[in-house]
């Protein structure tokens, strides 16, 4: 049995021994328990509801992605529970930087393939290197899934056309090659023809790979990849001479608590606040240090704003950000999703779309707490905007209606999309003619 979930069940039968024969309602009467394991009554679950779970090395990302949505959210959200009353000390992983693959797009749209520790001396190869805005997207999950490998694709094509004004209908294999070790050896993975340079800078840290398996997923120690990740941009910023305040890290499920851990890092040793973390549907905490602040939170970087697609299976409901974002409410309705890795790429997938030039304000949001409130038009404050372009000064939580089951046809005119869009419908970016890059 898995070493994690039979400490887990250990801890767990011991609490719960006195919950199979107690009413429900009754299973937590007492504050004592209420505090020392941070959950309330109706979060509670019996022995008999844990029972069934699987182990951890039985738990597949495949697995989730096969498993009908609501069945593999209710998995999850037991796991998290249980994980919630154990006080013992967990393993926990943390891949080498020297081992995590990465990409770096350059101002002449050339592409360098290289391992995150050695992020300084890829940046060097640009001479232009950070002289306006470096972009860092961090990923979350193994790209060989393919919800992951279509929303990292949509970004990071959505970046490729606002940094060099490249058509979206592009055949873009050969610019985005899979990182991996065979690649290594070749400073320059393909390129493309770009109408002009650009001075902004694209990196891919490809994080979700480094996490082969579910297990590694759920105990990643978000802490020290996050220290690592922050030591490493403070270094860039110093030798490279990148200002801060042009840095935007963009974290994406587990990775954006990574991606919080090393904004606090980075102000550690350099006195200074990156300009901006966005977080895209930050995923529950399994493992944390109940001594620390951990994940994701206001103050990591001048300016933190927030996706939810998945709040009730992969992600979290919790606020993360100054802005948190709740497309289609707080709720365990994911529309538009086949399985819990899809919703919660789908936050990617709507950022992607406020990537596009033309495109930053087709999310349109409304401050309110509820999907009820929001749905009853008792919202308040003034219209907003999710993504890319979201107002920096912005605090507090906004909901926004989507639809992913769109008829969108990419050969529609721009000035039809726009209004199309204005109606809180996402533009799917799906074209079969095109090979996924990434």
């Amino acid at each position: 049995m898995n070493s994690l979930r039979t400490v887990w069940l250990l801890i767990g039968t011991l609490t719960f021994a006195c919950a199979v024969s107690v009413p429900r309602s009754l299973q937590l009467s007492s504050d004592k328990y209420l505090l020392d394991n941070n959950l309330k009554s109706a979060e509670w679950i019996s022995l008999l509801e844990l029972e069934p779970l699987p182990s951890l090395d039985k738990i597949s990302f495949k697995k989730l992605e096969e498993m009908p949505l609501k069945e593999a959210a209710e998995m999850l959200n037991k796991l998290y529970h249980l994980s919630k009353i154990n006080h013992r000390p967990v393993d926990t992983y943390t891949p080498n930087t020297s081992d995590i693959d990465a990409l770096l797009t350059t101002t002449t749209n050339k592409k360098i393939n290289f391992k995150l520790s050695q992020v300084v001396q890829a940046a060097m190869k640009d001479s232009d290197f950070g002289k306006q805005v470096v972009t860092i997207f961090i990923t979350g999950l193994p790209k060989d899934l393919k919800a992951v490998k279509e929303a990292n694709s949509e970004l990071i094509e959505a970046y490729m056309q606002r940094y060099y004004k490249l058509p979206l209908s592009l055949n873009l294999n050969q610019t985005y090659k899979a990182m991996s070790s065979e690649e290594m050896s070749s400073d320059n993975s393909g390129e493309l023809t770009a109408t002009k340079k650009s001075n902004a800078n694209m990196i891919v840290i490809d994080l979700g790979s480094a996490m082969r398996n579910f297990k590694e997923w759920i105990t990643l120690d978000i802490e020290e990849m996050g220290i690592n990740l922050g030591n490493l941009l403070a270094e860039l910023t110093d030798k490279v001479e990148v200002p801060q305040e042009l840095i935007h890290v963009i974290g994406q499920g587990v990775a954006a608590h990574v991606a919080g851990v090393a904004g606090r890092q980075y102000s550690r040793v350099t006195g200074h606040r990156l300009r901006r973390i966005t977080g895209l549907d930050p995923s529950q905490l399994f493992v944390s240090n109940k001594n620390l602040l951990n994940g994701l939170a206001r103050g990591d970087a001048d300016f933190v704003d927030v996706i939810h697609s998945s709040s009730y299976s992969m992600g979290t409901v919790m606020r993360c950000g100054d802005v948190d974002f709740y497309p289609n409410g707080p709720n365990q309705v994911l529309s538009g999703s086949k399985n819990v890795i899809e919703a919660s790429m789908l936050a990617t997938c709507y950022f992607a779309d406020t990537v596009l030039p033309l495109m930053e304000h087709v999310f349109p949001a409304v401050a309110a707490t509820s999907w009820k409130e929001y749905k009853n038009k008792n919202g308040y404050g003034k219209r907003v905007f999710m993504g890319l372009s979201t107002d920096f000064d912005l605090k507090g939580d906004y909901i926004l209606e989507v639809n992913m089951k769109s008829t969108y046809d990419p050969n529609t005119p721009l000035d039809k999309q726009m209004d199309y869009r204005s109606m809180h419908k996402p533009r799917k970016i799906v074209d079969e003619q095109l090979t996924r890059m990434y």
